[in-house]
């Protein structure tokens, strides 16, 4: 757990460039477009960091990493191209991991039941086990 934990402790060097193409249109787009491709996890962690945004505790810091990140997973442009199959969305997964485990201090269980609600809007039958670890 100690090495997982290392791996998340510094950003990439540029997740601030992709402030910019943050936006929630962009993200709920995004999200209907992929949901299938991304996957349970990677889908829950994005609803998480996107329903944090809205906390009122949260602080700037942690505000901007979040918008680095979800522009990033919106950005056409990304390491590994998201039209690979299996592959494409594995670096906007990764990226969501290490900016959850950034934020998490920030994600009540309110959070997690409103994006648990909203799993169900893209995956009506997903089984929560697949999700616990968060």
């Amino acid at each position: 757990m100690e090495e997982e934990q290392e791996t998340f402790k510094t950003p990439p060097d540029d997740i601030q460039k992709y402030e910019s193409h943050y936006s929630k249109e962009k993200f709920i787009e995004k999200v209907k477009s992929t949901a299938k491709d991304v996957g349970v996890k990677g889908i829950y962690l994005a609803l998480l960091l996107y329903y944090t945004l809205d906390s009122p505790t949260i602080s700037l810091k942690d505000k901007f990493i979040i918008y680095g990140c979800l522009g990033y997973f919106i950005c056409p442009i990304d390491i590994v191209p998201d039209f690979f199959p299996f592959m494409g969305f594995l670096d906007d997964i990764a990226l969501l991991t290490w900016c959850f485990y950034k934020v998490k201090v920030n994600i009540t269980e309110a959070i997690k039941e409103k994006a648990k609600t909203k799993l169900t809007t893209w995956f009506v039958d997903y089984d929560p086990k697949l999700i616990e670890e968060f």
